[in-house]
Formats: structure tokens, sequence, C-alpha cells
């Protein structure tokens, strides 16, 4: 029995086509697998900072007797903060969850210029380290977030560029949203040193 080449030939591209597209869903599935370990990294450190923002809030109440509607406003805020659910497919829950950190983070920063203005606390050494691993921890977030935007930014790149996109939109892989700047972040601090 002879083979005709006519059917060798498309044999051939259906099988080259075959494997080709396994390459780009391993490649889309390494890119999605990529931001999924980002952004997991992103919320970890929010983690992080969150548990170090619940130290520092005890050892303020165990130190000083000040303002409690700003020690109020950071609890209510870690516990919005921490309420949030987070889908990086939706980038309505992303915006929500960025909303909530920020919120987190200006009233921690309000409660912490208060805490500046009793001299017993700030010699407390446990407020001194945790002054310290703040500052740290806000680096890694800075850092996990840009790692973040660049895990997106070369997934977005897979599933946008042809041919990829092809198998990108047969396969359900889609654009993911990038982590961005707090709303007003662009506009230079307003900063007061007449803390009362």
């Amino acid at each position: 029995m002879k083979r005709s080449p006519v059917l060798l030939v498309i044999l051939a591209i259906i099988v080259i086509l075959f494997f080709w597209g396994c390459n780009q869903q391993r490649g889309l599935a390494t890119a999605d697998q990529n931001v999924q370990t980002a952004w997991s990294n992103v919320e970890t450190n929010y983690q992080r900072r969150t548990d170090l923002y619940s130290s520092v809030v005890k050892t303020i109440q165990g130190s000083a007797n000040f303002e409690k509607s700003t020690l109020t406003a950071v609890i209510e805020a870690r516990s919005k903060a921490t309420s949030v659910h987070v889908d990086i497919n939706d980038s309505t829950s992303l915006q929500q969850y960025q909303q909530a950190q920020a919120q987190l983070q200006g009233s921690f920063s309000r409660l912490m210029a208060v805490a500046e203005a009793y001299p017993d606390l700030k010699t407390t050494k446990a407020f001194q380290d945790f002054q310290a691993q703040i500052e740290g921890t806000e680096n890694r977030i800075n850092v996990a977030r840009r790692d973040y935007n660049t895990a997106v930014n070369s997934y977005n790149l897979k599933v946008r560029l042809f041919p990829n996109n092809i198998f990108a939109g047969i396969l359900g892989y889609h654009v993911r949203a990038y982590y961005k700047a707090d709303v007003g972040s662009e506009k230079n601090p307003d900063i007061n040193f007449d803390i009362k």
C-alpha cells in the first residue's frame, strides 16, 4: 500500500501544529503560574505588615495612654484590610484590596506620628525594633509589587501577542490587571510638623 505524499504532508503539519500548540500552552501556563507566585509574595508581605501593625498596636496600648480614636482607626482599617478577598483576575477586587491596604497604611502612619509624641514610648526597645521592621517590610512590599507587575507584564505580552493570543483565547487566558499606585500618590505629600 502506497501512501500519498499529500497525506503525509498534512499529517506532518498536524503533528507540528500539535506540538507547537502544546509549547504555547506550556508557556502561557508558566507565565500564569509566575503571576500567581508573584501575587502570593505580595500577599505574604502585606500579611507581615498586618502582623507587625498588630504587635505595634499592642505595644503602644501597653506603653502609652493617648488618643484612642487614632488607635481605633488603625484597628478598624486592619480589620477591613484583612477581610478583603482578592481575585487577581478581577481588577475591581484588586483595586478594593489596594484601597484597603492604603487606608491601613494611612491610619497607621497617623498612629506612628501620635506615638512619636510620647517620649517613654519612643525609648521602648520594642517600639524601636518595630519601626525598623516596618521600614523593612514596606521595602519588601514595594519589591513584591514591582515583581508582580513584571510577572503580569510578561504574562500579558504572551496573552496579547500573535500567535499566542489565539491559543490564549481558546484556553481561557486573559489579560491581568497591574498593581497601580495609590490615587494621589503622584502628588507631593503635605508634611506638617505641628503634631499635638
